[in-house]
């Protein structure tokens, strides 16, 4: 995948997930080397997979590149697949893991790159009811609330992270959510709860 497949729209409208069946066979034919239907799966996923690393990340390049290691790496891992979950959900949970180490690595390196996020925050109502019609804040424009969104985004923990860019972004129900981080569907509640919470604190001024 290049940078121009997706990094110019990170938080467009992503195709639906395609029929189980299809995708079964999908994967049957990767499996016995067939790269034109692996390539099928990569243009199923590409978009999904490099706006959820994008949000994570908050950096087009590092998605970018994070996104085509994912889609090597399950080709390479492609024959373990056991087919136990669908193929979406296990290559999501690779590029979860994936991401989740390289933040872990940049945290130590000390490196935090805050590139414009675009959290598609003016058709977003979760994020839209986080502010009040009557507060002045509002005047500052999209393009800051953006910056806000981004940097309380970036102060979130991974999995925190994680759940909201998954749920309030991407769209996954619960139970996939679930699936993915391999926690239950409990804890994706929780998690998705505190979440929302810090976001607020985070946010308070545009709550006034």
């Amino acid at each position: 995948m290049t940078e121009g497949d997706a990094a110019n729209s990170p938080s467009a409208e992503v195709s639906q997930k395609p029929n189980l069946a299809a995708e079964q066979a999908l994967v049957r034919r990767a499996k016995d080397g067939d790269m034109a239907a692996y390539d099928e799966l990569i243009q199923m996923y590409q978009e999904r997979i490099y706006a959820t690393i994008y949000h994570m990340t908050a950096n087009h390049e590092d998605a970018n590149d994070l996104a085509q290691d994912t889609f090597i790496k399950a080709y390479q891992a492609l024959r373990s697949f056991k087919g136990g979950s669908s193929f979406y959900t296990w290559i999501y949970r690779i590029a979860v893991n994936k991401t989740i180490n390289f933040l872990k690595q940049r945290r130590h390196k000390g490196h935090l790159s805050l590139n414009e996020l675009d959290f598609h925050a003016e058709n977003d109502p979760d994020l839209i009811a986080l502010i009040s019609d009557k507060t002045p804040q509002r005047e500052v424009g999209l393009k800051e609330l953006k910056e806000k969104l981004n940097m309380a985004m970036q102060r979130l923990s991974e999995p925190h992270r994680l759940v909201v860019t998954l749920h309030d972004v991407q769209g996954l129900a619960h139970e996939e959510i679930a699936e993915i981080m391999e926690c239950n569907i409990g804890t994706v509640r929780s998690r998705l709860f505190y979440a929302r919470q810090q976001l607020q604190g985070y946010l308070a001024d545009y709550l006034k």
